[in-house]
């Protein structure tokens, strides 16, 4: 059995799966929030224009990738917000225009085309020490300020109407997230390929939050399962001689099916000694807009009919009448929401 340390090229995969395996999942917990699973597909899509000319150019394609990416990805957060055409409608248009426009100028590349199945598919094996640098500096610079705008993005992403409310830059922050999400679409290519990024962006966040208790839980669970699939799928692929783009998937939806057979037997079980509450995704504090009904020593908040208190990173869903016989209602809250709460009353 070769040992794949000994290798510097494995080495340097492994450092790139590692970085992509982080941003990835941190991004793409925004995405999923906001319904644009698909994004990063159109994303990838017109990032495969960048790199076909920056081939036909004579560029560094990752930098022209880069550009038309980062483009593509402010131009359909304008043109969502002027309500010009639907979501899924302009997804499209950039999903199928970028594809189109890659495959016209691949073919005018000549034989600098022959490097793009790497691209596509992803070719861990073949990133040079010069890549590492640019992937770790964007991987870095994706994860710091995805960090500090944490609170920011899931505000905007729960509930972009309040947020807008109260003074958020919603259009901004939309656009903020866009850039994030272009410039992880282009640290991946060659880890995952263009065509197959999508899936680490957000197949781990489908699977945590099954499992996750608060928002903090599923994104952290998220990360973990990122850099282990991602890890994993490079070593696995190196052992198995498989594409490392499609190995590091195939891992992410196996856990996926994993999380969901645990969380379902969880359920199962736990239907036996009480009924839960239906989740629900708004997550309440200060200024959620819900009433606050003060208890006790504590303030339950009135939702849909519902008394919801804060307890820990879940809720106990109260009777009307008082705190006998309470079910736990297990959203996606936490730490996340009080943080939101708080930024907005700084920034108010």
């Amino acid at each position: 059995m070769h040992n794949l340390l000994a290798y510097d090229f494995m080495q340097r995969a492994l450092l790139a799966a590692l970085l992509v395996g982080c941003a990835a999942p941190l991004v793409g917990v925004f995405l999923v929030q906001r319904r644009l699973s698909l994004i990063g597909d159109g994303i990838g899509h017109v990032a495969f224009a960048g790199v076909a000319v920056g081939a036909l150019t004579g560029q560094s394609p990752v930098w022209v990738a880069l550009l038309f990416a980062a483009g593509a990805a402010v131009a359909i957060e304008v043109v969502r917000a002027q309500g010009r055409t639907s979501g899924d409608v302009a997804l499209a248009i950039m999903f199928y225009g970028g594809i189109a426009l890659g495959v016209v100028v691949m073919a005018r590349a000549g034989n600098a085309a022959s490097s793009m199945n790497g691209y596509l598919f992803g070719a861990i094996t073949t990133t040079t020490r010069s890549d590492i640098g640019i992937f770790a500096a964007l991987a870095i610079a994706v994860l710091v300020v995805t960090w500090i705008l944490r609170p920011r993005l899931f505000a905007v992403a729960n509930d972009p109407e309040y947020a807008k409310a109260v003074g958020l830059p919603v259009l901004a922050l939309n656009i903020t997230l866009a850039i994030l999400t272009a410039v992880t679409v282009v640290v991946s290519m060659r880890v995952v390929g263009l065509l197959l990024i999508s899936a680490l962006m957000i197949v781990p966040n489908a699977g945590a939050q099954l499992v996750g208790r608060s928002f903090r839980s599923a994104s952290l669970i998220a990360v973990v399962i990122g850099v282990v699939c991602a890890v994993g799928g490079v070593a696995g692929s190196f052992y198995l001689e498989t594409p490392s783009g499609g190995t590091i998937v195939l891992a992410t939806v196996a856990v996926f099916a994993v999380l969901a057979m645990v969380a379902s037997i969880r359920d199962a079980l736990a239907a036996r000694g009480h009924r839960y509450a239906e989740p629900h995704s708004h997550e309440h504090g200060d200024g959620c807009g819900h009433e606050r009904v003060a208890h006790e020593d504590h303030h339950d908040y009135l939702h849909d009919g519902h008394l919801h208190a804060p307890h820990g990173d879940h809720y106990d869903e109260h009777h009307p009448d008082g705190h006998h016989g309470h079910d736990a209602s297990h959203a996606h809250a936490g730490g996340a929401a009080r943080e939101s709460v708080d930024v907005r009353r700084r920034d108010g």
